[in-house]
């Protein structure tokens, strides 16, 4: 049996959702299926509109309801998001305790322990939460030490000089 593996694209260099989406499209072409949540980047309806054009091979889904990313938010806006963040944690939980993708792609879920949303252990049971034969791949700026035995395949972007 096929075994998934845990992928990171991290750092303060650009491509990590680029590259993340490369992974989904060339999983999709396999015939497999593909989940991707966004977090913290706000809610543009061009990008959105764009990314849906790829369902239902890739299924998207935010949680947020603001346009604006999450540290531009004000504090009573960020409590609220905070609420609509937990949601896709928890729906994010539920799709890997139930195999309902082949790859679920957690974009910029690493920034939600660096604003305090969900602290490192949440993220660990989450990622010990997938069914074995699950591949889940994790973005964000940055990757918290606690969280390197939990994966399988780090990549570190930088920022070009």
């Amino acid at each position: 049996m096929a075994t998934g593996n845990v992928q990171v694209y991290y750092g303060t260099g650009r491509g990590k959702s680029p590259a993340a989406l490369g992974r989904a499209i060339r999983a999709a072409s396999e015939g497999k299926t593909v989940f991707i949540i966004q977090f913290l980047k706000g809610k543009t309806d061009d990008e959105m509109e764009y990314l849906k054009r790829l369902e239902p091979e890739i299924k998207f889904f935010r949680f947020e309801k603001s346009a604006e990313y999450f540290n531009a938010l004000s504090e009573e806006e960020k409590l609220e998001e905070g609420k609509n963040i937990k949601n896709g944690i928890n729906f994010a939980k539920k799709v890997l305790t139930t195999g309902e993708c082949d790859l679920l792609i957690l974009d910029e879920v690493l920034g939600l322990v660096d604003f305090g949303l969900i602290d490192v252990s949440e993220l660990q049971n989450l990622i010990q939460a997938r069914l074995e034969e699950t591949d889940l791949l994790l973005t964000g700026w940055v990757l918290h030490e606690d969280l390197r035995p939990y994966i399988d395949e780090i990549y570190h972007l930088m920022p070009e000089n």
